[in-house]
Formats: C-alpha cells, sequence, structure tokens
C-alpha cells in the first residue's frame, strides 16, 4: 500500500511535466498557472517530508525519491527560466544550482553507501537557500505583474541570493565530509 507522503512525492515528480506544458501553453496567464503548478509542487516537497516523520512512514525508496522529485522540478525550472530569459547571470545562477544539487547528491549517495550520510544532513543555511532558490523560481517561470508587484523582478536578486547560498552550502558540506572523504583519495 502506498503511504500518503509516498503519494505525494509521486504527485510531485508528475506535476513537472503539467507545469512545463502549462508554462508554453499559448493561452492567456499560462505562466501564471504554471508558477502556481510549480508552487504546488514545492508545497508537497516540505509536506511529505512533514507527514512521512510525523505518521512514522518513512522509507528507503521515500528517502531516495524525495529528493530526485526536488532535484527534477528545479532543474526543469532552472532550464525553463534560463532559457526564457536569456540573462548570462540567471543562466550561471542556475549552471551553480544544477552542479551543486548533482555533487551534492551524489555525495549523500556515497556517505550513505558508507554509513555516515548524518555528516551531510540538510543544515538549516541549506534549508534557507532550497525557500530562496523556490521563491526565485516561481516568480522568474509567472514573470509578469500581479498586486503592483512585478515578480519577475524580484525573481533576479532572489535567484543571485539562492546561488550564492548554495555556493556557501556546497563549501559547507564538502567541509563536513572532507575527514570522511580525505583517506579514500589515497
Amino acid at each position: 500500500m502506498l503511504s500518503f507522503p509516498m503519494l505525494l512525492t509521486w504527485m510531485r515528480v508528475l506535476l513537472i511535466p503539467v507545469f512545463i506544458l502549462l508554462y508554453y501553453l499559448p493561452i492567456e496567464q499560462a505562466r501564471f498557472w504554471s508558477a502556481l503548478v510549480f508552487l504546488l509542487a514545492a508545497v508537497t516537497d516540505w509536506l511529505d517530508g512533514f507527514l512521512a516523520r510525523r505518521l512514522q512512514q518513512t522509507s528507503k525508496l521515500g528517502a531516495f525519491l524525495d529528493p530526485v522529485a526536488d532535484k527534477l522540478a528545479v532543474g526543469a525550472a532552472l532550464i525553463m527560466v534560463a532559457v526564457e530569459y536569456q540573462n548570462l547571470w540567471i543562466t550561471l545562477s542556475a549552471i551553480v544550482i544544477v552542479m551543486r544539487e548533482l555533487a551534492i547528491s551524489g555525495l549523500r549517495e556515497w556517505m550513505a553507501a558508507h554509513q555516515i550520510r548524518q555528516v551531510v544532513a540538510v543544515s538549516r543555511l541549506g534549508k534557507w537557500k532550497t525557500a530562496v532558490q523556490l521563491a526565485a523560481l516561481i516568480w522568474l517561470l509567472y514573470g509578469g505583474e500581479l498586486w503592483g508587484i512585478d515578480w519577475g523582478m524580484l525573481g533576479y536578486p532572489a535567484l543571485y541570493l539562492a546561488a550564492a547560498l548554495t555556493i556557501i552550502t556546497w563549501i559547507e558540506y564538502m567541509r563536513a565530509a572532507w575527514p570522511h572523504l580525505k583517506p579514500t583519495l589515497r
């Protein structure tokens, strides 16, 4: 039987083609609806982990699939905004974020294989990075004006901040892992 938290994780994976399709549909407010679906996916990212712990329905598959779903959703959104905005700093930010996500995911898998995954557990700053990154992507996906606020313009500095936090947390995780990695490099 599929647990509710696992169902939410799978739903997040299924929402990826939905927000991509909505973004490119030739309909009025397509980007608004795309950003809204991405927001829903971001909320399920928080909710599935919270519920899995709260309901004691954690699983190895869930622990593996949850970050994969996150990387797929964020990666798709980063590619979309990099292509859409055609801005060097947006593109560089997207590249830095994707590189870090892949590197840290690989590092976590290596650490898990050696039963020391807790060494690179998500930090508080890592959670802030994720929140800023998701907000930036929602704003950039929408890119329009609502309530007198140009959300696309807010997305630029937010994505740059997310990229800076990405680099800081990348260094933070590598520093924590280094004592365990160093002996394997000989």
